[in-house]
């Protein structure tokens, strides 16, 4: 199984990052190929923690696919799991975790942004042909939200 972990520092909150994060509908707009989102559920399974069923159509060139992945989102512990429920991957294990840098202030914030993601195809065949691309793209992230916090909350630093 692949997988890929990124930690970042970046100068908006905690907070910040994990609304740019837990925004999916979003995506299409900066993700790394991301062409295509439509949630098919979302519902509220206790205070501050949502449930999302979303379907994405990610694409490179000829290269197209659609996966439907559950989506928890807790704005308590600040930190977002998605798994597969359905489409190409046999597994996807996707985290990610939100802190405040200690010692920052509301005019002055900075966080930690921790990435990681596990995935194995189905099929060893689309694995070959997706995998460079996913790889390549799960390197990107970590820039893509970095830039689109910038543009969403105004560049700091």
């Amino acid at each position: 199984m692949k997988s890929f972990r990124n930690r970042r520092h970046v100068p908006h909150s905690a907070k910040e990052m994990f609304a740019l994060v837990s925004d999916v509908q979003s995506y299409p707009q900066f993700v790394p190929l991301c062409e295509a989102i439509r949630i098919r559920r979302r519902s509220t399974i206790a205070p501050g923690i949502d449930v999302s069923f979303v379907e994405m159509q990610v694409g490179f060139k000829a290269v197209c696919e659609r996966y439907v992945s559950r989506v928890c989102c807790d704005a308590n512990r600040l930190d977002i799991r998605v798994e597969c429920a359905e489409g190409p991957f046999r597994k996807l294990d996707n985290r990610w975790t939100f802190r405040d840098e200690p010692g920052t202030t509301a005019n002055a914030p900075r966080s930690i942004i921790e990435f990681y993601i596990a995935y194995e195809f189905k099929s060893a065949a689309l694995g070959l042909v997706m995998g460079a691309m996913f790889d390549r793209a799960f390197h990107k992230y970590a820039d893509a939200f970095a830039k689109r916090a910038d543009e969403v909350y105004g560049r700091r630093r």
